[in-house]
């Protein structure tokens, strides 16, 4: 373990705990201090691969953050502009020079590079075309689950990560944070993020939440920056409409999602699709919700977005619409945490009707699949390093202890070798240099403030060794509770 003052942080199972407290900036030192060789090689492989696909460098988004997100941060968030100065200064302090703005624009490269950019791509061209495909904003597989759906009754949450790898590998931070204000969040995240950005989360306020993208959206205007805003809800909301309110206030279109909350306080669960001008909300306390990157929501699909694939089984959104309901049909009235776990490992294939890991799986591969029934030029090539890399999952039982189960590398425990990817698919070998192992990991279970608990072990373990029986019982340590 590795600690500075305000944090610590182990690596565990291809995880990385960092637990970071206190007032803004100096968590935010502390989580610079503790992370700067991972953001380090994260923040030149984003260079490269930013200029590769986009053709601007990654300096022209910092300057467009400046002009986009930063005056909105100065006069809105001051608490989390102190946060992010202090891991710029927290990472430079270790030895990785970096700005206050560097550490903006980080936060919002997802906003910057898909939404953003591709609404002012037109005023740089020197002509109009169209170019080569980018693989776009959806990602993610999610349900939750509460009352009869679930074999409790209580509050059942799982999500996985799919993205490009080169970008995915780098989301594979447990962060525990105890502010100064507000409720205690532990998150998943990525080096550097003061928020969670793959966004699955439980809070000491009693509530859990996650997302997944919803693919083919267009529409982006400036506003309050959503790393900032669900930040702030995370952080501050007392009841399941706070998140509402939150996401809604000055909302901009960037990373437009499918918002899935509980509340373990009253047992309820709400989805929230959010789009630039139109959203749906809605609650229950008994059924589901799931997320598979398009909306239900008409005006959404088909005002704000462009071929969501909602109801193509070719396509991954509309497999997984199918293949997650049915997942949740069978396992009705029985989902718990062992049930999340085998959903999210699933690579049962309702386009082809067989076990098939591919890109329409709920487990994602696109690495293994051939894209032989698309071929738009718009979406994910043959091959594309790009797929799950990690699988949660918590129930309501856990959420109340801080808790939730992670699994690193693949939802299902497949492993990459990047090595032997490239070799065979040497159209992707540019990649080479930046893609690193996943080797299958197993899953874990990991809490808040952690270590302060295995340190509270340690210490009774040393007092029974040293200390004669009758005065051990006369002064008996107590268990430390989180």
């Amino acid at each position: 373990m590795k600690s500075v003052n305000n944090g610590h942080r182990f690596d565990k199972n291809g995880w990385i705990y960092l637990h970071i407290e206190g007032g803004p900036y100096q968590r935010g030192v502390a989580h610079g201090k503790l992370i700067v060789d991972e953001f380090r090689n994260m923040w030149d492989s984003n260079a490269f691969v930013t200029f590769f696909d986009q053709g601007m460098d990654w300096d022209f988004f910092i300057q467009s953050s400046n002009k986009i997100f930063k005056p909105y941060i100065k006069k809105h968030f001051p608490e989390y502009l102190e946060e992010m100065r202090g891991i710029a200064d927290g990472l430079s302090a270790a030895g990785f020079h970096r700005s206050l703005d560097d550490v903006i624009a980080w936060n919002g490269m997802m906003v910057l590079v898909e939404y953003w950019w591709p609404s002012v791509r037109h005023k740089h061209l020197s002509h109009p075309h169209t170019r080569e495909g980018f693989p776009g904003s959806e990602r993610c597989s999610a349900f939750i689950a509460v009352g009869d759906a679930t074999k409790n009754g209580k509050i059942v949450l799982a999500h996985n990560t799919f993205d490009q790898f080169v970008n995915g590998q780098n989301n594979r931070v447990i962060l525990s944070i105890k502010p100064t204000q507000g409720h205690s969040i532990l998150m998943q995240t990525t080096p550097g993020y003061i928020w969670s950005g793959t966004d699955f989360f439980v809070t000491s306020g009693g509530f859990l939440g996650s997302e997944t993208t919803i693919g083919g959206f267009m529409p982006y205007k400036v506003g309050s920056p959503i790393f900032c805003r669900i930040r702030k809800a995370m952080q501050y909301a007392n009841k399941l409409d706070d998140f509402e309110t939150f996401l809604l206030k000055d909302n901009t279109g960037g990373y437009a999602n499918s918002w899935i909350f509980g509340d373990t306080n009253t047992n309820e669960i709400m989805r929230i699709e959010l789009g630039l001008k139109y959203w749906n909300t809605e609650k229950t306390r008994n059924g589901f919700f799931i997320g598979f990157n398009a909306p239900y929501d008409s005006k959404i699909r088909n005002l704000e977005c462009k071929n969501t694939g909602f109801s193509d089984i070719r396509r991954h959104q509309g497999a997984r619409h199918v293949r997650l309901t049915q997942l949740i049909n069978e396992y009705y009235g029985k989902i718990d945490i062992a049930t999340g776990k085998r959903i999210l490992a699933d690579h049962y294939d309702v386009y082809l009707h067989k076990i098939n890991p591919c890109s329409r799986t709920v487990d994602s591969h696109y690495e293994l699949d051939d894209r032989a029934f698309m071929s738009q030029a718009s979406r994910p090539k043959p091959y594309q390093p790009r797929g799950a890399v990690d699988g949660k999952v918590i129930d309501s039982d856990i959420a109340r202890k801080m808790s939730f189960w992670a699994r690193w590398g693949n939802s299902s425990g497949m492993s990459f070798d990047a090595n032997k990817f490239c070799d065979k698919h040497i159209q992707w070998d540019y990649l080479r240099p930046w893609l690193n192992d996943r080797p299958s990991q197993p899953w874990t279970l990991f809490s808040f403030n952690e270590s302060r608990v295995k340190s509270a072990k340690r210490t009774r373990k040393k007092n029974k060794r040293s200390t004669p029986r009758k005065t051990s019982r006369k002064h008996k340590i107590p268990k430390t509770k989180i």
